[in-house]
């Protein structure tokens, strides 16, 4: 650890955290200037993630007793591993608190959960123009896969192709 660097508690969401994953969620989308597309309410979070089939976890990294990062992932499968794998949907360091080792930190609990749970590998997806993560995210020796692009159906999209025979 360096000079910066503290220590974030990290540990797994529960129902009473949803306001503070809403908040978390709202935080990234404002960062990643896409702050109009969240329509994520509370009540579909607490259905989503704690209902009878949760779609994801959660982890939340507190400074002290302040939520200072998030993160949500959720299992993937990889049939050329045979293995299962983690995909990481969205990781957020609350602004005052980063260049503190929070976002290192969470990735590192992701790396070792995934290892415990006989993970092949942690995937997640980078905006194009965000350089500082892509910088980050390289220092740690992730390497982008330049050789696919991601697809994405959705809306309108979605449902006439789930009408198509």
């Amino acid at each position: 650890m360096d000079a910066t660097e503290r220590t974030l508690r990290i540990v797994p969401a529960t129902e009473n955290d949803v306001p503070v994953i809403l908040r978390m969620i709202k935080g990234l989308a404002a960062y990643e200037r896409l702050a109009d597309r969240v329509s994520a309410t509370e009540e579909q979070l607490r259905a989503t993630l704690f209902g009878a089939r949760p779609a994801a976890e959660v982890v939340i990294g507190y400074a002290d007793e302040t939520p200072a990062a998030f993160a949500l992932f959720f299992q993937n499968y990889s049939t050329f591993l045979a293995q299962p794998g983690i995909y990481l949907e969205d990781l957020f360091v609350v602004p005052e608190w980063r260049a503190h080792g929070f976002g290192r930190q969470l990735l590192a609990h992701l790396a070792r959960t995934a290892l415990e749970r006989g993970c092949g590998r942690v995937e997640w997806a980078v905006l194009d123009w965000n350089e500082p993560a892509i910088g980050f995210y390289k220092k740690l020796g992730a390497v982008p896969m330049t050789d696919w692009t991601i697809f994405r159906i959705a809306g309108d999209a979605l449902d006439a192709l789930a009408e198509r025979q």
